[in-house]
């Protein structure tokens, strides 16, 4: 163990960091631990913190220390990141405490699912994210860089990587934005071996951002001896960016997603966005273009207005007619007006059981191709309305057994 500074503070102090806590330690001579608790809590769980507390010091062999915690009903998981971020301001340390995983973290993703929606949450703010799965997103990002502040970026992805292990989700799939250049790349230590299911990499612009990223996730994954995928999505946010839409969309297999930043692309032309977005057609299109022949998901950027449901749902019609499949939001209010309206209409749905079913008469008489209506359908079009179909059923908008009840 070798000593450092002799005082370190982790956590948000103010009254308002609810669900956080405020941790200052102290390194003395001699003397043991000295414990101090200030929480509204402390009746019914003021000797269970002192344990946790004493139980982290001791496993980072801190044996002469005064440690104040002022607590805002933090979960354990939380004191944990908060005291480690302390602690190894003062030591430094190989060593990492961790809670098992619990069962409902183990479930993997696969590169096909559906991203309409994905919540971001700032990784510093725990608060935050106990009750964001209950809003049924199709994943949860938990924010490593534009929504820390440059003080508190360490100290995130202790609570990240905690997140990750303890913080039920509810089945979303499990994202985590990086920083960029160098902190994204010492971000991974603490994802990465932690059923992390997509790394966001912010500002991308050339494929060479990907490959340095995935070097490292390989090196991380042997060092731990994991097997799991790990799935990329590159953001887009500069007219560089834009350019190499492509390059980038296709330099990775493990890329299930491209997304556009808009606020940050916008800020780089110089120009300011609208709701109408013409300023950004380009771009997205570009985006669009690149993801479907790339075969990927293409994601649309936030829409930042979090009040006019109305405002959202006539942008989230014009990202689907774009050809995106999916955008990020900021507030769990927006989740279910951006799933109903990338959701399959019934116009779509009807068309999608035609063809399927003409399809697979054809197949019973030998042919591969089939026509409806003037159009002639093969099977690359099949599986397109196959998703459609498929995509319905899972919102629930489909019976499963829509072909015994379809009358052509």
């Amino acid at each position: 163990m070798e000593l450092g500074e002799q005082i370190s503070r982790s956590g948000n102090c103010d009254s308002n960091s609810k669900g956080d806590c405020c941790i200052s330690i102290e390194l003395k001579q001699f003397g043991g631990v000295d414990f101090e608790l200030e929480s509204k809590v402390k009746v019914f769980y003021g000797k269970s913190i002192e344990m946790l507390c004493r139980s982290i010091l001791a496993f980072f062999s801190v044996e002469n220390a005064v440690i104040a915690v002022k607590d805002n009903g933090a979960l354990p998981y939380v004191i944990a990141a908060r005291i480690e971020s302390a602690v190894k301001q003062l030591i430094t340390s190989e060593k990492e405490f961790l809670f098992d995983f619990i069962k409902d973290n183990l479930y993997p993703s696969n590169k096909e699912r559906f991203r309409f929606s994905r919540l971001y949450l700032p990784g510093n703010t725990p608060y935050m994210m106990i009750n964001a799965g209950l809003h049924k997103p199709n994943g949860i990002i938990l924010d490593l860089e534009d929504a820390v502040a440059v003080s508190k970026k360490n100290e995130a992805r202790y609570i990240v990587r905690n997140a990750l292990r303890s913080q039920n989700f509810y089945g979303a799939e499990r994202m985590v934005r990086i920083n960029q250049g160098k902190l994204g790349i010492e971000d991974l230590a603490f994802i990465v071996p932690h059923n992390v299911h997509v790394i966001l990499v912010p500002k991308c612009e050339f494929a060479a951002d990907i490959y340095k990223i995935e070097e490292e996730i390989r090196r991380i994954k042997k060092r731990e001896d994991l097997i799991q995928d790990i799935f990329l999505m590159p953001i887009i946010e500069s007219a560089l960016g834009v350019e190499n839409a492509y390059e980038i969309a296709a330099s990775s297999n493990n890329i299930v997603a491209v997304a556009i930043g808009l606020e940050d692309y916008t800020a780089d032309l110089g120009v300011q966005r609208t709701n109408a977005g013409t300023e950004s057609l380009y771009a997205r299109m570009r985006v669009v273009n690149a993801c479907h022949a790339a075969k990927i998901q293409a994601i649309d950027s936030v829409f930042s207005d979090v009040g006019d449901m109305e405002a959202l749902a006539e942008n989230v019609k014009r990202s689907k007619s774009l050809g995106f499949q999916g955008m990020g939001c900021i507030h769990p209010r927006q989740i279910s007006v951006i799933h109903e309206n990338f959701a399959p209409n019934w116009n779509e749905i009807e068309r999608a059981k035609k063809i399927v079913n003409a399809f697979h008469e054809a197949e019973k008489n030998g042919l591969a191709v089939v026509s409806v209506g003037t159009k002639m359908i093969d099977p690359p079009v099949v599986k397109r309305q196959l998703k459609v179909l498929e995509l319905a059923i899972n919102l629930g908008i489909l019976s499963k057994d829509w072909r015994s009840e379809y009358v052509g």
